[in-house]
């Protein structure tokens, strides 16, 4: 329930909108977020869910084929990536790629979450 009260309304809205099969996987990692980081705030922006704590942490994008989960200072994150699931090759941000259910890695992107919080509190 304390999950819903921070669910931002346009986030859900783009969600519904989503092929079914995006959306169970887009859902599931939002839910991973929403549980494990209460201090993560949910917003719409730039057309996408972004999490934010003292800045922007990441963010939910999604297309026909997969969701993209991003790291706004993904370079940084980059050490800790120990599977090589990063990718991008952008000046700051990098992605983790997610086309099935079965991919979300819940040991992975915990970790590389909670680090992109602790790059916002230096």
């Amino acid at each position: 329930m304390e999950n819903d009260v921070r669910k931002n309304n346009e986030v859900s809205q783009y969600i519904e909108r989503l092929p079914d099969d995006i959306q169970s996987i887009t859902n599931s990692v939002r839910e991973l977020i929403l549980e494990n980081f209460p201090e993560l705030k949910e917003e719409y922006k730039w057309s996408m869910p972004n999490y934010s704590y003292k800045g922007l942490v990441c963010y939910l994008q999604a297309s026909k084929k997969h969701l993209n989960v991003g790291f706004h200072k993904g370079n940084e994150l980059e050490v800790l990536d120990k599977n090589k699931l990063l990718q991008g090759s952008g000046k700051t941000m990098r992605h983790i790629r997610i086309k099935k259910q079965e991919e979300i890695k819940t040991e992975v992107l915990i970790p590389l979450i909670q680090a992109a919080i602790k790059l916002n509190e230096k």
